[in-house]
């Protein structure tokens, strides 16, 4: 399976449903919450090119953005690909 390294926060709709689906799909990923934390937003906004909401999500290094952006991957059939390629490596 990928990698996967999403940046959220506890109370974030947004996040909730990205992980949802990634659980859907039996991914695992790493959470990095950034709520009380400025290092670890920091952090997030540079990996995400200046994007400051939640939630950033990553697939093997890759920044892929946010829940709407993960679910359009998706509805196009491109998340699925990432993840199996991160298993085939």
């Amino acid at each position: 399976m990928a990698h996967i390294e999403i940046y959220t926060t506890a109370t974030c709709p947004y996040c909730i449903r990205a992980k949802s689906l990634l659980a859907r799909k039996g991914a695992t990923f790493t959470e990095i919450p950034v709520d009380g934390d400025p290092a670890a937003r920091a952090a997030m906004t540079e990996r995400a090119g200046g994007a400051r909401t939640v939630p950033q999500i990553f697939i093997d290094g890759r920044h892929i953005g946010g829940s709407d952006d993960l679910h359009a991957l998706n509805a196009k059939g491109g998340l699925d690909p990432l993840l199996a390629a991160g298993a085939a490596s």
